[in-house]
């Protein structure tokens, strides 16, 4: 298989690009890492504008209807920028479950908003530490109401809406996926402390607040978050590809500006390793994210197995990379007036943000032994 982006793809990248290194310098970035603004909310503004937030969303209900070829180019250049906003939250998990699952109803009330950048969203999931375990949710829908606790939430302080796993009591206790609004009655919520303040988290609690189900319970609802845990991996994938790159560039540029012993220190066998096996990782994870990005954008029975090697090579390129990249720099790497420290964040960030590396492998030799 020979698969890459076409022209159009190629341009659109490169404009968002170009917008991204106006609109969004790391000097934007430390603003929500020092607290001064909740998230980038000028970039979202300017994100929505460009019509990036409702791009893989049809026309019929206000998107600009490109596909997941396109989202994955715009996927890149943010993780590229290490932007502080709500995009996969929002884009690659609530738009996408809505579009999957959702009412008629549903996807008029909500795909318009998110698509305009007036509604931010959230998909609550997680509720103890350890890899999820749908049989064993304690977060319960009883008589039409939910109760519980979900935590950490990514994106939660500044969500609109939430879409919610939850057991449904009504249903036999069967897993159910819930659309809340979070700024509804019975619905408190908790920011929490985490490594990267850039992409806040919180603690949601409910205590019989209003839900509307989101598709069919029990088993249905099952493959639809797995589906869209799959599809929302690719997606990562490009961020952290685009991270990764990133962090090398930043590793190799200081290599041959550092001089120690009247030579650039990128000329040290030793550093010479380094930055061949830190490229080496980003290369490989660009080619999972290649294949990934084709079984999305062609529906192909092979995308759980592609999303996980997509999800698992990406996630330890842009460790490494972020990692390593620091030691390039020496001490210099660890101080607050570089860069660094913010792919590394990120990096941290995105590799649990979908399930933990652990899971996603177990996914993978899953996937490869259904395909034996």
């Amino acid at each position: 298989m020979n698969f890459d982006f076409d022209t159009g793809q190629k341009e659109l990248r490169d404009q968002v690009r170009r917008f991204l290194q106006k609109e969004s310098p790391t000097t934007q970035v430390r603003r929500v890492l020092d607290g001064e603004l909740p998230y980038q909310q000028a970039l979202w503004s300017g994100l929505a504008a460009l019509g990036l937030t409702g791009a893989a969303i049809p026309e019929a209900y206000g998107g600009s209807g490109f596909g997941y070829l396109e989202l994955c180019v715009v996927a890149e250049e943010l993780g590229r920028s290490a932007a502080a906003v709500p995009f996969s939250s929002t884009v690659y998990l609530v738009a996408e479950l809505l579009k999957a699952c959702g009412s008629e109803a549903q996807k008029q009330a909500w795909l318009p908003r998110i698509a305009t950048g007036q509604t931010l969203g959230a998909l609550a999931w997680t509720e103890a530490a350890g890899p999820m375990d749908l049989s064993r949710l304690q977060t319960r829908i009883i008589d039409g109401r939910l109760h519980g606790r979900k935590a950490p939430v990514l994106d939660g302080p500044v969500a609109d809406i939430a879409v919610v796993v939850a057991r449904d009591d009504d249903h036999a206790g069967a897993p159910a996926l819930a659309l809340v609004d979070l700024h509804g009655p019975g619905v408190t919520r908790r920011t929490l402390r985490t490594l990267d303040a850039t992409r806040g988290h919180a603690e949601l609690s409910f205590d019989g607040a209003s839900v509307e189900r989101l598709g069919a319970v029990g088993e249905p609802a099952r493959q639809q978050l797995a589906a869209a845990l799959d599809r929302a991996a690719v997606l990562m994938a490009f961020e952290q590809v685009g991270g990764a790159d990133v962090a090398l560039g930043m590793a190799r540029d200081y290599s041959l500006q550092r001089f120690a012993f009247g030579r650039p220190i990128g000329s040290f066998q030793a550093l010479k390793h380094l930055m061949a096996d830190m490229y080496t990782d980003a290369t490989l994870a660009r080619s999972n994210a290649y294949h990934g990005a084709w079984a999305l954008s062609t529906g192909a029975a092979e995308l759980p197995r592609a999303a996980a090697f997509a999800r698992v090579s990406a996630t330890r390129a842009y460790q490494r990379c972020a990692k390593d990249g620091l030691q390039v720099h020496g001490g210099m790497g660890f101080t607050w007036e570089f860069d660094c420290h913010l792919h590394y964040r990120r990096a941290s960030l995105l590799s649990v943000a979908l399930g933990s590396l652990g899971e996603w492998d177990a996914r993978l030799i899953k996937a490869l032994r259904t395909a034996a």
